[in-house]
C-alpha cells in the first residue's frame, strides 16, 4: 500500500515538473489563446500565483517557475520519506 502511494507522488511531482517546464517554454513561443497554452495555463497559474506574489521579477526573468520545481521536489520528497518512515 505505501509503494502505491509513493508511486502515486512521485508521478504526480514528476507531471506537475513536466508541466511548468512546457509552459515556460511554450510561453516564448505559443500565443497566449492558442488552445495548448490556455490548459496549461489553467493548470499551472494557480500554482504560480501565489509565488508571484512573494517574488519579483528579476529584471524580465520570472523565477516563480524555477521556485515551483524546487517546492514540489521538496514536497515530494518529505511526503515520501514520510510514507517509508511508516
Amino acid at each position: 500500500m505505501v509503494i502505491i502511494l509513493v508511486k502515486i507522488i512521485s508521478t504526480l511531482a514528476n507531471l506537475i515538473v513536466l508541466f511548468v517546464i512546457v509552459h515556460s517554454i511554450l510561453s516564448y513561443f505559443l500565443s497566449p489563446y492558442h488552445p495548448v497554452r490556455s490548459a496549461l495555463d489553467r493548470i499551472i497559474n494557480p500554482l504560480l500565483a501565489p509565488i508571484r506574489k512573494v517574488v519579483p521579477l528579476v529584471g524580465m526573468f520570472d523565477l516563480s517557475p524555477l521556485i515551483l520545481i524546487i517546492l514540489v521536489e521538496i514536497l515530494s520528497s518529505a511526503l515520501t520519506s514520510f510514507l517509508y518512515a511508516l
